[in-house]
């Protein structure tokens, strides 16, 4: 595990890097043939780089069973050679160490373990390693949410922040406010202007209130752009906001309620409009998961360790396998190794968490699919 774990942080794997996305897709690839599984690549849909790796392999049961996590880093190339793999007591540190090489990682020893335990008792077993999660999944989650709808379950192997499964996460969403205006010179001419800049600061604050706290929904406004030039009124201005949302409907109503309080403008003769873009779904809480989550939990207590379910702010993939509307797949994500200060040059895994981790993935997966 540990020897893998170095070969794969000590390949930089940003989205979008091809020639090393390229040397993990062939590790991976090799790995699952070892096992016997049928392998096919997916080319990830445009603007996306990268292939979707599908694997499948076929068992003597009933059950479908679905496990993923992205081979991709936010990291730049060049950050493996400057900071490659190393060990300071029982942390890791490298690029992707936490999120999510192990969690490849995982699911193929899970899967080895399984094999060399003679376990066959599931209908198929698919593997799904994807190059783009970490830019949204843009190519991969139409492929994503294809194969989960014929699955019973689906482990997702994302790092948790401690000793804990993830039961449901946020939705993501962008809310893109453009304002038109008219230019002029600010000092000879200013009222022959529309000041674009002035009115997307009156709408930006008109929209403060867009979230609702009860329902889990957050807008937070973070990039502004306007003008180039101090002595010109900006005939264009933009913002974007970052949206998080637990419940789908909520991109509708948010939609609806900006459209309505653009209405009111502060520079007449400007145009406004606001546009609610869905990045990726929520992975909202439901009983299934609870259930499954339950199991997880009774299975650390076997080795005297309390495992805790948690929902999480940041969304993820399991939001593209779970469908609301169908009670299967039933979904868990969180299944990786325990690590933090993701996506910072200082991110960690522990170390210790990788037996424990490992035997909940092979436990969890044997339960479930001898479950009738």
């Amino acid at each position: 595990m540990l020897q893998g774990c170095e070969t794969l942080v000590n390949i930089d794997s940003g989205t979008g890097y091809v020639e090393g996305l390229s040397k993990i897709e062939a590790i991976l690839v090799a790995r699952l043939k070892a096992l016997g599984a049928e392998v096919k690549l997916v080319a990830s849909e445009e603007p996306a780089v990268g292939n979707i790796i599908v694997g499948t392999l076929q068992g003597k049961g009933t059950r479908n069973v679905m496990l993923m996590v992205h081979y991709d880093t936010v990291f730049a190339t060049g950050e493996a050679a400057k900071r490659p793999f190393k060990m300071v007591g029982n942390k890791a540190f490298g690029p992707g160490v936490a999120d999510a090489k192990p969690g490849l990682l995982f699911i193929l020893n899970s899967l080895e373990m399984m094999k060399e335990r003679g376990f066959d008792r599931y209908k198929t077993i698919t593997i799904v390693f994807n190059a783009d999660e970490e830019k949204s999944s843009l190519g991969s989650r139409t492929a994503i949410k294809k194969l989960a709808a014929d699955q019973d379950l689906v482990l997702s192997y994302e790092p948790p922040e401690q000793e804990q499964v993830i039961i449901a996460t946020n939705g993501i969403a962008y809310v893109h406010l453009d304002v038109k205006g008219l230019s002029s010179h600010a000092g000879s001419a200013p009222e022959k202007g529309r000041n674009a800049a002035m009115e997307m600061a009156n709408q930006i604050l008109q929209l403060k209130d867009l979230g609702d706290p009860a329902k889990g929904t957050t807008v937070n406004w973070t990039v502004l752009q306007s003008g180039d030039r101090v002595n010109i009124i900006p005939d264009k201005a933009s913002a974007k906001a970052d949206m998080r949302l637990s419940e789908l409907s909520e991109l509708e109503r948010v939609q609806q309620d900006a459209n309505r309080i653009i209405g009111k403008k502060l520079i007449p003769e400007t145009e406004v409009a606001v546009r609610v873009e869905d990045r990726r779904p929520p992975f909202s809480k439901n009983a299934n998961t609870d259930a499954l989550a339950l199991s997880a939990k009774a299975i650390y207590q076997d080795l005297g360790k309390t495992l805790e379910p948690v929902a999480m702010r940041f969304g993820t993939d399991a939001g593209f396998a779970y469908n609301p509307a169908n009670p299967k797949p039933t979904v868990l994500e969180g299944m990786g190794i325990v690590g933090d200060k993701l996506h910072n040059p200082d991110e960690w895994a522990d170390l210790d968490s990788i037996v424990p981790r490992l035997y909940l993935s092979v436990k969890l997966l044997e339960k479930s699919l001898s479950e009738e």
